[in-house]
């Protein structure tokens, strides 16, 4: 029996291994080709009444930009820095804008009075008052009990929450905020 060169037998594994790569790709390959794809399910058309939808109402983005602005408006006006965040009735964040030399807490005490305003469908003024009879509302997560946060209404049910933070008082920022409820009206 006559032994190899290394070589030799370095360039017969490697061409091996190449063929069998080769191989192990044609067949994946292969199967890919002739595997019956079942095809995507036709749109079903149910609930041709809306039984099962839910109507809501809310603010489009630019009704939610005009707000924040009336607000971030009236407030610059006044020489105060704030942020003004503006929330869906579901009180998801639609519209937040940090006013220049608005310190880093406002964006989010802003955002958690505008939830807490929607939430109970009242400016927060007035749900800072109702913590000295329950005052485990302030463990509620996401809420701020402290004014500065004013409810949207369409017919009475609140659709969107309009809150600013960073003023030197509640009352002021509750000022700016309703500020941006008045400008929807416009």
């Amino acid at each position: 029996m006559k032994k190899t060169s290394v070589r030799t037998r370095m360039l017969t594994g490697t061409a091996a291994v190449t063929a069998l790569a080769a191989a192990g790709v044609g067949a994946v390959s292969a199967s890919a080709e002739t595997t019956d794809t079942p095809a995507a399910p036709a749109a079903v058309k149910v609930d041709t009444q809306n039984k099962n939808l839910a109507q809501s109402t809310g603010l489009n983005i630019d009704a939610a930009t005009r707000a924040a602005q009336a607000a971030l408006d009236a407030a610059n006006k006044a020489g105060q820095h704030v942020s003004v965040a503006v929330v869906d009735r579901d009180g998801v964040t639609r519209v937040l804008l940090k006013g220049d030399g608005a310190g880093p807490q406002a964006t989010e005490s802003a955002e958690r009075k505008a939830f807490t305003a929607v939430s109970w469908n009242a400016p927060t003024s007035e749900l800072a008052k109702r913590l000295a009879q329950a005052p485990n509302l302030k463990d509620i997560p996401g809420t701020l009990f402290l004014a500065g946060g004013a409810p949207v209404q369409s017919k009475g049910a609140p659709v969107a929450g309009i809150g600013v933070a960073g003023a030197p008082s509640g009352d002021l920022d509750e000022q700016f905020a309703q500020a941006g409820v008045a400008a929807l009206g416009k």
